[in-house]
């Protein structure tokens, strides 16, 4: 099958390739360069030329707080961008998987998030443009896959573990939230699934994150030292101790995936093995 793959620079985008190549598709990796996808042009001309079968829908502005202070710019990149390409899925008839985010809900309660659930109530901008472009690919085709994900990790880019392992070699102490819930995501793990949905026709919302439970960051944070060996006192605060970041973050970001096992899915493994084999990559 001939995948298009949109992002491939960054985390999920790069193991997504990956993942179907070794399993003898057809993957063109795409980023700004190639194909820009806040140009309706520009999306139609590779799309045209390429005439894949399927698109796996990365591609993304994920800076949360940048994006309170750019709305048109993150709306041109994550609500027209994805209609221009579902346009174009629609115009060449095949099948379309867009990425998004528990963000789209409001975060609030300790309820898992259902993959159907309809009660949209972004908190920030980043969620908002998200759901524009989760409602454009419904509103457009039949053949599409809507899969939404949390606290992401993968090897190339920026992530919350990096982040940790750099504060942790020059600070013995760091102060972590302990209020905002949900399960993380490694993309390597992410890729072999989402490779396994594009292979069938099972079409729908879904929720993937790894398994092994709910935590909070905090939880985390502890967790990728004690794995790493780095000796760092981690304090549990309040999101209001912390401090308000410039965009409002969830409480809940418990993502419900039983979906994944109803329809013949393999569910991620447990987060703490995939955060053993994440250092072992990186390190």
């Amino acid at each position: 099958m001939k995948v298009l793959v949109t992002g491939v620079k960054g985390q999920l985008g790069y193991d997504v390739v990956k993942e179907l190549e070794k399993r003898g598709h057809e993957a063109v990796g795409v980023d700004i360069e190639e194909m820009d996808i806040t140009d309706a042009g520009s999306v139609k001309r590779v799309m045209e030329r390429e005439r894949p079968e399927a698109v796996i829908h990365c591609a993304a502005w994920t800076a949360v707080d940048a994006a309170e202070d750019n709305e048109e710019k993150v709306r041109l990149v994550n609500a027209k961008g994805t209609e221009y390409i579902a346009s174009e899925c629609k115009a060449l008839g095949c099948k379309m998987m867009y990425i998004s985010t528990d963000y789209v809900f409001d975060g609030q309660g300790s309820e898992p998030w259902q993959p159907d659930c309809k009660s949209y109530k972004p908190l920030n901008i980043y969620g908002q443009t998200k759901l524009e472009g989760e409602l454009a690919v419904a509103g457009a085709l039949e053949k599409y896959f809507i899969v939404r994900i949390a606290w992401v990790f993968g090897k190339n880019g920026n992530n919350f573990i990096k982040t940790m392992l750099k504060l942790g070699k020059t600070h013995d102490t760091l102060r972590v939230v302990n209020d905002q819930i949900g399960t993380p995501t490694y993309t390597y793990d992410l890729a072999r699934l989402l490779a396994d949905m594009i292979e069938t026709e099972k079409y729908g919302y879904y929720h993937a994150t790894n398994s092994g439970g709910y935590i909070s960051w905090y939880d985390f944070a502890v967790e990728i030292f004690r794995q790493a060996g780095y000796k760092v006192n981690v304090i549990p605060v309040t999101t209001a101790e912390y401090g308000q970041s410039k965009a409002k973050r969830p409480f809940n970001s418990r993502l419900d995936k039983s979906k994944l096992i109803q329809n013949g899915f393999t569910p991620l493994p447990a987060w703490q093995d995939a955060l053993g084999r994440y250092l072992k990559e990186i390190y």
